[in-house]
């Protein structure tokens, strides 16, 4: 992903929060040369100090056969807006679209054990609808095996991440804070997050 310096995000508590936020991303395989790409929720969490992302899949979904031993990408987007040249201090710009968005790349292992299946699906329960989780605990072994046998799941140690958070940093502060006043405006949550983020990394000048 193209991002110039002063758009990368370093912070690893910032990232992990992002990712669990925005926790439907798209998973892009490439094998073979050919690209498939699957939207699916997920699960994030740290295992020894290195980031996890925990998802699954139709078993009849065929991407799942191209994990042999090729690195993956998980696409995690944020919010996201127009911002209109109408909203900056100089007259002479251009229209632009500022963003946020994680690319996570790892080789993903799959899960074969049942317990280890369960305890997947139990996580994303947890951090989806934790009113249910009791309920999910309570499903019949016969049931629930049945549903685990219909899935793919996998685990996908991330060696790296890219990072972009297009925020006008390259504009300074001054139309920073013009761009998020005008996006606080707005009725849409997703450009009012974009405002607060704008906020939250303001360049000193």
């Amino acid at each position: 992903m193209y991002s110039p310096s002063y758009n990368r995000i370093e912070d690893r508590a910032e990232l992990l929060a992002f990712m669990r936020a925005n926790n439907f991303p798209i998973l892009v395989t490439g094998t073979g040369g050919v690209l498939h790409a699957s939207h699916l929720p997920v699960t994030v969490h740290e295992q020894g100090g290195q980031l996890v992302i925990d998802m699954h899949m139709a078993k009849n979904n065929p991407q799942w056969q191209e994990f042999l031993d090729d690195e993956v990408m998980v696409i995690f987007t944020g919010p996201h807006a127009y911002v209109s040249p109408r909203w900056y201090e100089h007259e002479e710009r251009v229209p632009t679209w500022n963003y946020a968005a994680v690319h996570a790349y790892g080789v993903p292992r799959i899960n074969t054990q049942r317990n280890d299946k369960r305890q997947s699906q139990r996580r994303l329960t947890e951090s989806l609808d934790p009113q249910w989780l009791a309920k999910f605990d309570a499903l019949r072994a016969e049931y629930l095996d049945g549903m685990l046998e219909n899935i793919v799941n996998f685990s996908i140690p991330v060696a790296r991440l890219e990072t972009r958070w297009k925020l006008s940093q390259n504009r300074g502060r001054r139309e920073m804070e013009l761009i998020a006043a005008q996006l606080e405006k707005s009725t849409d949550a997703a450009e009012r997050a974009l405002a607060a983020l704008t906020r939250k990394h303001y360049v000193e000048k």
